[in-house]
């Protein structure tokens, strides 16, 4: 057996424990994310190194991500509980305005939940004073919020989303004679992503979108990725890493904040 198949097998391996820790992990913490947003207790990323810690901000940096909240969109049958990590991270990566909402696990549509987002970005802006925010959306979070962006007038609102293993493309797993309404919507070549992969012409937000090759739910793994002739993308692919450990991995945490941090350089916001 040649050295390569043998790594990549050892690679699988390696992920399917850390995605069953990351499984393990969101059902311990699922009961506290019904709660306030700060009841979740202490933890540490699935990923034990610590050698990818958020970048360090300039003062300048530091201030124009004070002016921006971030909203945390978690994915079906979840809740904020799963941002546990991502949210403290971000907090020490100088953004001090994170609000992670909940959504029911009933949702039977995605642009129903995406007129629910709409306004809880609107009472946001409007209590903080804030003209923009970024959105983080993991999973059906991510389709949710990019309806919201392309829809519903979200462009104007919204600096950069990123997306944490969204099915941007659709999923086979979809295909599957599941009850749940909402995973018709998912389905390759349904009328909510035709609707999504219409013209968008003028869109300012930024797009991000993380995908795996390991990730078990979007399938195949690409329609992780965004694209779109209209849309500003950046996919970034991620390695041996699966879906529900997405937002809790100390590496695409890591990336996550960089991604935010990099928004907010001189040069980038020159650019803008």
């Amino acid at each position: 057996m040649s050295v390569f198949p043998l790594r990549v097998l050892t690679g699988a391996v390696c992920a399917a424990a850390v995605e069953m820790a990351a499984m393990t992990t969101a059902l311990a913490l699922y009961p506290f994310g019904f709660g306030e947003e700060e009841a979740t207790p202490g933890l540490r990323a699935v990923q034990p190194s610590d050698d990818a810690a958020p970048p360090a901000r300039t003062a300048r940096e530091r201030a124009a991500a004070d002016d921006i909240p971030v909203v945390l969109v978690h994915g079906m049958s979840s809740n904020r509980a799963i941002f546990h990590v991502l949210r403290r991270d971000l907090r020490r990566a100088g953004f001090p305005h994170v609000t992670v909402p909940n959504y029911s696990w009933l949702t039977t549509d995605v642009r129903s939940a995406a007129r629910r987002l709409a306004a809880e970005v609107e009472r946001l802006c409007e209590r903080g004073g804030h003209e923009r925010v970024h959105v983080i959306g993991h999973s059906l979070g991510g389709l949710i919020a990019r309806y919201y962006v392309q829809r519903l007038g979200g462009h104007a609102r919204v600096d950069t989303l990123v997306t944490l293993g969204a099915p941007h493309h659709g999923t086979l797993v979809a295909m599957l004679p599941l009850p749940h309404p909402v995973i018709r919507q998912l389905r390759p070549g349904s009328d909510l992503l035709t609707e999504l992969a219409e013209p968008a012409p003028g869109c300012p937000t930024r797009f991000v979108a993380f995908h795996s090759d390991l990730d078990e739910l979007v399938i195949p793994t690409s329609s992780a990725r965004l694209d779109h002739p209209d849309l500003q993308t950046s996919n970034i692919p991620v390695r041996a890493v699966g879906h529900v450990s997405l937002p809790l991995h100390r590496r695409v945490v890591s990336e996550v904040c960089r991604v935010l941090h990099d928004a907010h350089r001189p040069e980038a916001t020159a650019a803008a």
